[in-house]
């Protein structure tokens, strides 16, 4: 009987950490397309000083938790993402409005659909 106190109690932590896990991704990717979104609002006024240090402030946050994210999510995601914030900050700095809506827009939804695919769900699961 002990051994099963043993299996619930270490299934119980996986999941708590699951969990957690699950929870701070998606705070922390909304903290991220809220400071995209309040950039992309910044060059659509022409303000192409302030849309770059709120990126480069989204991509320093992201950069902050590079060996976490590296850890535990698909490398091939977490690059995609880093590639995505080069190339937003490329068309802030050429201020090509509709190329940089566009990339900002791709890089949004990919911080979203890593926010999504972490999330404890059916459709993640099966």
């Amino acid at each position: 009987m002990k051994r099963v106190w043993i299996a619930v109690a270490l299934l119980l932590a996986v999941l708590a950490g699951t969990l957690s896990h699950s929870f701070y991704l998606n705070s922390f990717t909304q903290e991220l397309t809220g400071l995209l979104e309040a950039a992309e609002a910044k060059a659509e006024q022409n303000e192409w000083a302030s849309a770059e240090e709120l990126t480069q402030l989204a991509h320093h946050k992201w950069d902050e938790k590079t060996a976490y994210l590296h850890i535990l999510l698909r490398h091939s995601e977490t690059d995609e993402v880093y590639t995505s914030f080069r190339e937003v900050a490329e068309f802030i700095q050429c201020q090509e409005g509709g190329e940089y809506s566009a990339a900002n827009a791709r890089l949004i939804a990919e911080l979203e659909l890593l926010a999504e695919a972490e999330q404890l769900n059916l459709k993640n699961i099966l």
